[in-house]
């Protein structure tokens, strides 16, 4: 049986070129490979404050984006996270099997708790147990992540072990996966961080619904460096990051790149770098474009995807609240 592959994404800010060079495009790639299962994680976008409009709005959206991209209903499943019960309810029995200390540890709550300070909720806290749930409700074998969520499986398989030592073979131990190429993507504006979602700025990133001007702009505006010369240098972050988005968007290779724009300046390789976006999500947004003129499709394909895995998780679940008494 092929193994299966559950991805989670949030359903907030606007989904942009780093989410799909590190992400998206290898969920695409491997739909033949595994079993694959997308989650449109919208639990975990309410530990923060969410517009109820915009996030249902949002829900839709990013699964319209993920068909757009190329995810075949026929391959791979596309579900919304609090459609299916179960993920919340196995999420508070794992927080009775994860000790404070394995959570206290987690680097991106200490991050974002530092700077919300006293704004932090007991959600932002307990992300990583209702993570864990997602994963392990569908007997899961691998998990493509970012370097920063890496944390967030090695705790779930903590958690698996701990509970499977006590009751059994409950739960299936995931691994993670990490892309080596397009897995950071860096904001065109500041090369030392990761192009986020959730970060505000008119040139931080190209979205993939930005329009040809917009992206043009965005490309001509991005920050280069004092090198003066257009190589993959990762010494100076500003071009290794545009060349790095050149290499995945056009397929050449970095010697063929490196001798394309030998001698040329910045102004040229850019205009060239926003023709070779723009040409890609042509596509992309065609067919974005589409699926959106008609409403009902993504709901059918978003209840295709609950009545597929309910059993599944429901399954999980059960087998949990058996193992421990509960029912």
């Amino acid at each position: 049986m092929k193994k299966r592959v559950f991805s989670g994404i949030q359903p907030t800010g606007s989904l942009h070129i780093g989410n799909y060079l590190g992400a998206i495009r290898q969920w695409v790639s491997s739909q033949s490979q595994y079993n694959n299962i997308f989650c449109i994680v919208d639990l975990h976008a309410i530990t923060i404050p969410q517009d109820p409009k915009v996030l249902r709005a949002k829900n839709r959206e990013t699964a319209a984006l993920l068909y757009a991209a190329g995810i075949e209903p026929d391959l791979s499943t596309v579900f919304i996270q609090s459609h299916i019960g179960a993920h919340a309810e196995l999420a508070w029995i794992l927080n009775c099997y994860i000790p404070m200390g394995w959570m206290q540890r987690m680097t991106q709550f200490k991050e974002k708790s530092k700077k919300k300070k006293e704004e932090v909720n007991i959600g932002l806290f307990d992300y990583p147990a209702l993570m864990a749930a997602d994963i392990l409700l569908y007997q899961s074998d691998l998990v493509p992540v970012g370097e920063d969520q890496r944390q967030h499986v090695e705790l779930t398989r903590d958690v698996a072990r701990r509970f499977n030592s006590v009751y059994g073979e409950v739960f299936k131990l995931p691994e993670s996966t990490v892309n080596e190429v397009g897995a950071r993507i860096m904001s065109l504006d500041d090369p030392t961080k990761k192009m986020s979602k959730s970060k505000t700025g008119k040139s931080h990133a190209i979205n993939l619904l930005d329009s040809p001007d917009e992206i043009y702009l965005k490309i001509m505006r991005a920050k280069t460096d004092s090198l003066h010369s257009i190589r993959f240098d990762r010494n100076h972050p500003a071009i290794h990051n545009l060349l790095t988005i050149f290499e995945l968007f056009s397929g050449l290779s970095r010697i063929d790149i490196e001798e394309r724009f030998e001698g040329k300046g910045y102004a040229i390789f850019k205009k060239e770098l926003a023709e070779v976006i723009i040409e890609f999500l042509k596509p992309l947004q065609l067919r974005y474009q589409e699926i959106t003129n008609d409403p009902s499709y993504i709901d059918h394909l978003l209840a295709e995807g609950d009545a597929k895995l309910r059993p599944i998780a429901e399954k999980t679940l059960n087998h949990v609240k058996s193992a421990i008494g509960l029912g």
